[in-house]
């Protein structure tokens, strides 16, 4: 099992910034992504916040886009980091140089903030492998009614619901309550899989397990009770990623 990258129990925050793009023959999706991989990851880290994840849409709305994702130690350390950020000379050069091309790097910027769980406070980094082949990694938002209903969602999650994941091979990332973005209140999480047939059958297996069928018909935690809408998109990680 792959360990958090942060022993702390504090939870992190995390960052996800999306960056819309064009399919055109100007490249957007190529150019900031080489940009993000090769100059603003390593900057990331040297700013003392990480680990950072780079992904590419793959099926999701609004396609296509890229998505930065970033932890930081509190929503101090988030400031603080862009901050180092805006003062390091060699990055600005080169987000100059970008800005300088003709074409635009993205057409709009989004950021959200998650809070991570109090029982699952920070990324857990997927262990690497000599030469395996890249995973593909979906992002799941599950909106809920009222802050009540999402912290007993929350709380189905942290009291046996990741731990299902894991046995089932649903790889857990990240987990966080949105505390600034849309669609609010809602959570989020990363899960990963060695590729699209193997999601479809850890889902399947997960979904039809006889511990999941009894915590979802658990009086009060259904999800016609605490969640509202779910919406899902599968991401591939683009090079620079930390998470792969």
């Amino acid at each position: 099992m792959a360990q958090s990258s942060n022993a702390s129990t504090n939870p992190a925050i995390l960052e996800l910034r999306y960056f819309q793009l064009r399919n055109m023959l100007d490249n957007q999706r190529g150019r900031l992504g080489t940009h993000l991989g090769k100059t603003l990851i390593p900057a990331i880290r040297k700013a003392g916040a990480g680990p950072a994840g780079l992904f590419a849409s793959a099926i999701a709305p609004g396609s296509p886009f890229l998505l930065l994702v970033v932890q930081h130690a509190s929503l101090a350390a988030f400031e603080q980091c862009w901050q180092r950020l805006g003062a390091d000379g060699e990055l600005q050069s080169a987000t100059e140089a970008l800005y300088r091309q003709v074409q635009l790097p993205y057409q709009r910027m989004e950021v959200q903030l998650l809070r991570g769980f109090r029982k699952f406070p920070a990324i857990e980094t997927p262990p690497a492998g000599e030469g395996r082949a890249a995973r593909v990694f979906e992002l799941r938002t599950y909106e809920s009614n009222t802050p009540e209903s999402l912290a007993k969602k929350i709380g189905m999650f942290e009291d046996g619901e990741i731990d299902l994941f894991r046995k089932f091979g649903l790889l857990p990332v990240f987990f966080g309550e949105t505390i600034a973005g849309a669609r609010m209140p809602n959570l989020t999480y990363m899960v990963a899989f060695d590729g699209l047939a193997a999601r479809e059958a850890n889902w399947r297996a997960f979904a039809t397990s006889p511990e999941w069928k009894k915590m979802a018909a658990t009086p009060g935690l259904s999800d016609g009770e605490i969640v509202s809408n779910i919406s899902s998109m599968m991401l591939s990680p683009v090079g620079g990623s930390m998470i792969r």
